[in-house]
C-alpha cells in the first residue's frame, strides 16, 4: 500500500454511563474473545451480525488484538465493524502500532508474532483476491493508525478511569504527544537486555492519580492491582486467562485459553513465576 498523510486520532473519552468491558491483550485468541464477550451478556444480531449488549454496554480493547495467535483478521474486522458502527473502542498498543505502519507502506520489521498477520492477510489474498485484500488493508489501517493513545472513561461528565495499553504517568492523563503516545504504547522502558527483550520499569510506583488506570501489555498470571492499576493480560495467547474488567461495577471475568498459541515454550508468564519464586525464596547467606 502506498503511504498515506496523518489521520485525526479518535476520541478519547467514552462514556460508562451504561457499563465498559475493558477486554485484556487478546493477540488474535479469537474462539475465547466470542467466548468471553458471551459470558459478558453480548448477543449477536442475526440482522446485521454485530454483537451489541441488552443493558447498552460497549467494548473498549486496550489494544494488541493481533499477532502471536492464530486469528488476526477475524479480530480486526471485528473491531472494525464495531468501532464504526459505535459500540466499541480501542487504544493503541505496540503490535497495533506496528501492524499500522505496515499497512501504511512504512519499513518495518515484521516479528515477534506480526510475521502471523501477514502471513495470514496474504493467504485472504489468495482465497478474496487483490480488491478484498486492498479493502480490508485500508480499513485495518484506518483503524489501528487513529487510535488514542488512552482513553478516558467518565461517568455522570466526571472522568473516572483511564484505559491504557502498557501505562501511563500522571501527567500525560488526557495529553497527547508523541512522548505520551510512546509510553502508552510501551510502558517505562529502561534499555533492552542481553536477550533483546526490554527492561521494563514499575510505572506505577510514581502514580498518585485517584483514577483507576487498567492497562496490559505485561501479563500476569492473574489480574494485578497495585495502586489503583489494575492490570488484565494474563498471557491469552501464552496458555493463560483472556480477561475482561467490567467498569464501573470493578468486576473482573475471565475464560482460560484453549492452549499456548505462541509455540514458546518460556514464556512472559513462566518468567514472571520464575522471578515470583526467586524474590520469596528464603535467603540463606
Amino acid at each position: 500500500m502506498k503511504r498515506r498523510g496523518r489521520d485525526d486520532l479518535r476520541a478519547n473519552q467514552l462514556a460508562a454511563d451504561l457499563g465498559i468491558d475493558i477486554i485484556g491483550d487478546v493477540h488474535a485468541c479469537w474462539d475465547e474473545f466470542i467466548q468471553l464477550i458471551g459470558q459478558l451478556g453480548y448477543q449477536q444480531d442475526q440482522t446485521d451480525g454485530l454483537y451489541r449488549h441488552p443493558a447498552g454496554r460497549k467494548l473498549l480493547s486496550i489494544g494488541d488484538i493481533t499477532s502471536r495467535g492464530p486469528k488476526s483478521i477475524p479480530m480486526l474486522k471485528f473491531f472494525i465493524k464495531h468501532v464504526k458502527a459505535g459500540l466499541a473502542e480501542m487504544t493503541d498498543s505496540n503490535h497495533g502500532w506496528k501492524i499500522a505502519r505496515w499497512l501504511d507502506g512504512r519499513q518495518v520489521s515484521l516479528k515477534h508474532g506480526d510475521e502471523k498477520v501477514s502471513a495470514e492477510f496474504a493467504d485472504f489474498e489468495r482465497q478474496f483476491g487483490a480488491e478484498a485484500l486492498r479493502q480490508l488493508q485500508e480499513q485495518s489501517r484506518w483503524l489501528l493508525i487513529t487510535a488514542p493513545s488512552h482513553i478516558l472513561l467518565t461517568v455522570d461528565g466526571e472522568v473516572r478511569a483511564v484505559a491504557v495499553h502498557a501505562g501511563i504517568r500522571d501527567e500525560y492523563i488526557g495529553q497527547s504527544s508523541p512522548a505520551v503516545q510512546n509510553f502508552c504504547r510501551y510502558g517505562d522502558v529502561a534499555g533492552m537486555a542481553a536477550d533483546g527483550r526490554p527492561i521494563r520499569r514499575d510505572w506505577t510506583e510514581a502514580k498518585q492519580s485517584p483514577l483507576t488506570i487498567v492497562w496490559g501489555h505485561d501479563p500476569r498470571p492473574e489480574p494485578e492491582r497495585k495502586r489503583g492499576a489494575i492490570n488484565i493480560d494474563q498471557g491469552c495467547v501464552f496458555g493463560g486467562m483472556l480477561t475482561a474488567y467490567r467498569f464501573p461495577e470493578d468486576e473482573l471475568v475471565s475464560v482460560p485459553a484453549k492452549e499456548n498459541y505462541s509455540g514458546e515454550i518460556e514464556t512472559p508468564l513462566t518468567r514472571y513465576a520464575k522471578k515470583k519464586r526467586a524474590s520469596s525464596a528464603p535467603d540463606h547467606t
